[in-house]
């Protein structure tokens, strides 16, 4: 199976390339989901399908064409399919907390349902190879990052944390219902909480490999929108995501001659050139304006061969691994790419078997092999894109 995510800045027209991508693969025979992990769901507008307009066929799969599917989910739905029991309970909680019973219910939706939702559907489409290619619609960059990050959260927090919160809870449940009035979560909460894990095992793996998922963002030549590009990279090379191109959408064409425009041409001619200096080699896919809307499946076509002309989307484009293990001389190195930043952005700690490197307002926790994990950062600097930090040796101050 192959996945690509589709991230970037809203409104830069991820949906557009996602749809696009997944006609271009589907008319070659492979089967193909394009999955929207935007609550402000969009594809089957894209698609101009003739549905209602609150009308997601219940979360599930719609064929669109041959070989294509599209997906939105339903977060109603998933509650009751996934979240019964964990809902229930928050809902309670927050009612006799004092909240009216229409408003806990909705409060209860907790940020993060709709990510472990999609997450299962990708892991039960892995294991039942339901889909050759999946390609998935992300939402804005900051929740793009949290879909990807949890995984490992739900992980640390089931080893770490679960067991021992659900045995705290078997042993005071019989005495806290005589002190207080608030209701305590049951075992089968943490039994539901159990089995939403047990299905997730092994979707962080599969995210992380290169060998089948890989990154796509999106972009236009605008300073702002290039911006919040450069920080996405930086943070998927974080999380060990590897980025196999780059798409920059609504480019002005050549045959433009409105005096109007000739500031916004000369502006974005400026930033296609930073860009190429910002992401090589990466891959970079320009994209002109249409001259009009791009919605149905014909016009989805001939947006894919804009985009790709000759090349395979379902192809692996570019494959660099974000993070390098060496050792040279009995001192062992971690590499983490981290482009446009430098040392001053980045604090580094460490916990156990685990890395930790913060970047900004985002953390990540790094598993040392065995052979590092006894041993200490002995001091890190910059190497180009990389951050090589040491392990063991002389200490050095970080430059």
């Amino acid at each position: 199976m192959r996945i690509l995510l589709f991230a970037g800045k809203g409104g830069v027209g991820k949906t557009s390339m996602a749809a696009a991508t997944g006609v271009n693969i589907a008319r070659r025979g492979k089967k193909t989901l394009v999955m929207s992990l935007d609550p402000a769901h969009s594809l089957a507008d894209i698609f101009d399908s003739d549905r209602g307009l609150m009308d997601k066929n219940r979360g599930q799969p719609i064929l669109v064409a041959d070989n294509l599917w599209i997906q939105e989910l339903d977060v109603q739905e998933e509650i009751k399919q996934n979240w019964g029991e964990v809902y229930r309970y928050l809902a309670i909680l927050l009612n006799v907390s004092g909240f009216d019973k229409i408003l806990a219910e909705e409060l209860a939706i907790l940020p993060g349902m709709d990510e472990v939702s999609s997450l299962l559907y990708i892991n039960k489409y892995i294991r039942e190879q339901a889909y050759q290619v999946i390609i998935l619609d992300c939402a804005p960059t900051g929740e793009s990052l949290r879909f990807i990050s949890i995984p490992t959260a739900l992980e640390w927090y089931i080893k770490k944390i679960f067991h021992l919160e659900r045995q705290i809870f078997k042993a005071v449940r019989p005495v806290a219902r005589h002190l207080t009035s608030l209701p305590l979560p049951e075992d089968e909460y943490f039994a539901a909480l159990q089995r939403l894990f047990d299905r997730l095992e092994g979707v962080d793996r599969v995210l992380s490999d290169p060998r089948v998922t890989t990154v796509r963002l999106v972009t236009n030549p605008e300073k702002v929108v290039l911006k919040e590009t450069q920080r996405a990279f930086m943070y998927f090379c974080l999380y060990q995501m590897v980025i196999d191109a780059v798409i920059i959408n609504r480019i002005f064409p050549p045959a433009v001659a409105d005096q109007f425009f000739q500031h916004w041409k000369q502006s974005q001619e400026e930033y296609l050139e930073l860009a190429h200096n910002r992401f090589a080699p990466v891959p970079i896919f320009p994209v002109e304006f249409f001259q009009r809307e791009v919605v149905g499946l014909e016009l989805l076509t001939s947006l894919s061969q804009a985009i790709y002309g000759a090349t395979h989307p379902e192809d692996i484009l570019y494959q660099e691994s974000p993070y390098r293990f060496d050792k040279s001389n009995g001192i062992y190195t971690l590499s983490i790419r981290l482009p446009f930043i430098g040392a001053a952005d980045v604090a580094l700690g460490k916990s156990g078997e685990e890395l930790i490197v913060r970047v900004g307002g985002f953390k990540r926790h790094v598993l040392l092999p065995r052979n590092m994990a006894g041993l200490e950062p002995q001091g890190a600097k910059f190497d180009g894109d990389y951050l090589n930090v040491r392990f063991g040796g002389v200490d050095e101050h970080t430059d």
